[in-house]
């Protein structure tokens, strides 16, 4: 029978490397450990482990479980949460995880209010999960996403919560700051400023310049909206934005804000949760305050 305990031993030595610093993390002695996996592989009739010199190597099997045991374990320990919880009268914690990387600043505007209304859940953002929180929805490690991209899978739920537009944004001055709208042959010879994300994945490639097979002079990522907006204020670049977010540090900052294409990039921020989540009170409160709020610069 696989129990509770071989996953986490599974789990642990894999992120540890190690027997021992796997042991010391789970509070229980080296030999008691090799003891439960000894009697796992017995019961399974196959080695999770195959021992080079002083290293693991996961079989087939082992890597199998390992699996099972990174998509079960957040699963229980979230149950046990939950539990503690409503034993102890207390609501808990909503774990967003953010798809978006600009979209940090719209949700701030979001959470400030929600942490007002509801006294007794706290709530912990994870950007981690840029480009990969699907999986961590499903796996139980964040209760809510954030996402421009929705992937709509058996047991999700996507709501939108607001409309924006993708803008480009130059220093003030620029050549392309005039313009009623851009055309793609106008970035062939433009530096473009983005997020580390693959190109498949940021909309001015996908919807703006890969159709025609255009490419800026030169791309080059940052991981910071206010490096990459100063970047570009200097003269370095060019960056695709939210229009809000743009028109945001355009008070600030020497900015122009120009439309791509004549119809522009029409996108929506969508707050992801799982369907079994729906009845959630709190979460259903956040979702219903992010679709009421809307920013004055948004599209």
């Amino acid at each position: 029978m696989i129990e509770r305990i071989h996953l986490k031993i599974i789990e642990s030595v894999e992120r540890n490397g190690s027997l021992t610093a796997s042991a010391e993390e789970l509070c229980v002695t080296q030999s008691a450990l090799s003891h439960a996996v000894r009697k796992l592989e017995s019961n399974l009739g196959t080695e999770v482990w195959l021992r080079e010199g002083r290293n693991l190597r996961l079989t087939q099997a082992g890597q199998y479980l390992l699996t099972i045991a990174n998509r079960v374990l957040p699963l229980l320990n979230h149950a046990e949460d939950k539990l503690k919880q409503v034993v102890q009268g207390e609501r808990g914690t909503l774990r967003i995880g953010m798809e978006c990387h600009p979209c940090y600043q719209w949700l701030l505007k979001i959470v400030s209010p929600f942490l007002i209304q509801w006294q007794d859940v706290d709530v912990d953002v994870k950007q981690k999960f840029q480009f990969g929180g699907l999986d961590a929805l499903l796996d139980y490690e964040i209760d809510l996403l954030v996402t421009p991209d929705p992937v709509y899978k058996t047991g999700l739920c996507f709501e939108p919560v607001l409309d924006y537009e993708q803008v480009l944004v130059v220093p003030k001055g620029h050549d392309l700051a005039g313009r009623k709208y851009l055309k793609p042959a106008d970035m062939s010879d433009q530096i473009l400023l983005t997020y580390p994300v693959c190109e498949d994945r940021l909309d001015i490639y996908t919807q703006f310049l890969a159709p025609v097979g255009v490419n800026p002079k030169l791309h080059k990522t940052t991981e910071n909206t206010d490096i990459m907006i100063q970047m570009v204020a200097s003269g370095r670049g060019v960056a695709a934005l939210p229009r809000w977010l743009a028109e945001e540090y355009c008070e600030k900052l020497p900015l122009s804000v120009v439309r791509l294409g004549e119809k522009g990039i029409p996108k929506q921020i969508h707050l992801g949760i799982r369907e079994s989540d729906g009845d959630v009170e709190y979460l259903k409160a956040f979702i219903e305050l992010a679709q009421t709020y809307r920013h004055s610069s948004s599209v």
